[in-house]
């Protein structure tokens, strides 16, 4: 069985991405002894969230990073809402499209959860 997970974030409000953070580490609590991959993409506004100057979440998303979870963010986002890659946290990574690394996980198998 497939495990993958992809949380979706595009909203501005450091609610939602505690709330997803929270998901994330009990999804992988819930899983012990599995094989799984999990992805948070975001997009839109969301991108916001990760400057590393003001992001309220920094440590968890560095503790979960850790733990193998990635963090994308769309390049186009981030050109949109003035964000620079030197302001992200170091988990963040950049993909061209939001979008199409939606559509890319789930044809790879992820299961997509928008919180």
């Amino acid at each position: 069985m497939n495990y993958d997970l992809c949380i979706h974030l595009d909203v501005n409000e450091a609610g939602i991405l505690g709330f997803a953070l929270t998901n994330i580490a009990n999804y992988m609590a819930a899983l012990p002894g599995e094989t799984y991959k999990v992805r948070l993409v975001a997009n839109g506004p969301a991108v916001q969230l990760f400057r590393r100057e003001t992001c309220p979440h920094a440590q968890r998303i560095a503790e979960l990073a850790a733990e193998g979870v990635t963090f994308a963010l769309c390049a186009n986002a981030l050109r949109v809402f003035s964000v620079a890659k030197e302001e992200l946290l170091p988990a963040c990574e950049v993909v061209p499209a939001g979008m199409v690394e939606l559509v890319r996980l789930q044809r790879e198998g992820y299961a997509y959860i928008r919180p």
